[in-house]
């Protein structure tokens, strides 16, 4: 038995590795998220099962120990079995605690890895989340920490150049207020909703207004000086 977690990309079927579609080819079942394209499912066998597990900003259909315990489950009925997650499964998709679950049980895994949508959605509109003399760092930070912890881990005090916020529309408001205790209000801010998808949508801000904006998930958001470059370069 082997369990495969496998990154679904940030939105656009195309854009999922061609090993993820090596090992769909062959999948006897899979556990699918909100955020992974169904059309990726299509790679799949017609008659391996497709098992929906959620995972929906406020919606979560399953828990996350209870996704755990159906991919057990799962692996210890099949051979092989595809855990695919969106974007990628170590960016914010609890990748590891699945697979420290399967390591409880002596479940044989593989990692594929997928476009996380805090690069692949910004650079596939052409907006750099690094260029020379702007923007030499990035942070990747989420928006929406885990309510349960006895201590917050995310503080806002990052130096990176470029600021990438992922599952953070929620809580815009209270987390560009943190921000601003240590960068300006005048800091040029994207939101990016739906990247990679028809349905793609831009919008533009800055941190002090952003919260102000009619902003829908999913969606991330961009923060730093990339993005006056990036309306530089296509005239926005």
């Amino acid at each position: 038995m082997v369990v495969y977690l496998i990154g679904a990309g940030p939105g656009d079927a195309e854009l999922i590795t061609l090993k993820a579609i090596k090992a769909l080819n062959k999948a006897d079942v899979v556990l699918y998220d909100y955020l992974a394209n169904e059309e990726i499912l299509a790679h799949a066998p017609d008659d391996a099962e497709k098992i929906y597990v959620g995972k929906k900003a406020g919606e979560h259909y399953k828990t996350q120990d209870q996704i755990n315990e159906l991919i057990i489950k799962q692996a210890q009925k099949h051979e092989n079995v595809v855990r695919l997650k969106g974007g990628d499964p170590f960016i914010f998709g609890r990748g590891g605690e699945e697979i420290l679950a399967l390591m409880e049980h002596d479940i044989e895994f593989k990692v594929i890895p997928g476009v996380t949508s805090a690069i692949g959605a910004p650079t596939s509109l052409g907006l750099p989340v690094t260029h020379r003399g702007i923007a030499t760092s990035v942070t990747l930070v989420t928006g929406h920490e885990d309510p349960t912890k006895v201590e917050n881990q995310v503080h806002w005090d990052y130096t990176a150049d470029t600021l990438i916020i992922l599952m953070g529309i929620g809580n815009i408001k209270e987390n560009t207020n943190e921000i601003m205790k240590y960068r300006s209000a005048d800091t040029p801010v994207c939101v990016i909703e739906s990247g990679t998808l028809p349905d793609e949508n831009i919008v533009f801000a800055t941190l002090g207004d952003i919260s102000d904006k009619d902003v829908n998930t999913p969606a991330i958001m961009i923060i730093g000086e990339v993005v006056k470059l990036y309306k530089e370069i296509y005239n926005y």
